[in-house]
């Protein structure tokens, strides 16, 4: 990643996406490898970690969206079909998205204080469009073709990551 040309906020990037979700995030190429399928690929592997050797702002956003799959898996863990782990994924979707420095964001000191209103919200939009694209993708995974449960992705709702009690 090139660090230099990503506008950021709160030192987070705001990475492309391949995504079809309205947001601030720059549109990627759909046949290249984003942060959220990366963030994917990885979270049976990351989940296991308790700390993270951090070497770009971009480890961070992935620390962030690693530690949302598994708030998504634990609300997807009671979910029998397709339809209820979506309807799981929308409420959650719904929910108020903090920033660094409000009550309820996972990481304090993982991300700088916003310097402006503006640039909250920002990242709030960002992390926003991100969650629910991830939402989406997850979902895919979580769930068979047929709409049943795949154990080998929703026993992980178990594990807590980087010792954090998913609320």
């Amino acid at each position: 990643m090139d660090e230099e040309r990503v506008t950021k906020a709160c030192g987070c990037p705001l990475l492309p996406l391949k995504s079809h979700i309205k947001g601030p995030a720059p549109v990627g190429d759909q046949d290249q490898t984003d942060i959220v399928d990366e963030a994917i690929t990885f979270f049976r592997a990351n989940v296991f970690f308790r700390n993270f050797d951090i070497k770009s702002s971009a480890d961070k956003l992935l620390i962030y969206l690693t530690f949302y799959i598994n708030v998504a898996l634990k609300r997807l863990e009671g979910c029998r079909t397709l339809a209820e782990g979506t309807k799981a994924i929308i409420n959650l979707g719904l929910e108020n998205v903090p920033v660094p420095g409000e009550s309820g964001f996972p990481f304090p000191g993982l991300f700088p204080l916003p310097q402006s209103q503006k640039e909250a919200e920002l990242l709030r939009n960002y992390l926003k469009q991100i969650r629910e694209e991830t939402s989406g993708r997850l979902l895919s995974v979580a769930y068979r073709p047929n709409g049943t449960p795949n154990k080998w992705w929703l026993a992980f709702a178990k594990r807590k990551f980087m010792n954090i009690i998913v609320p």
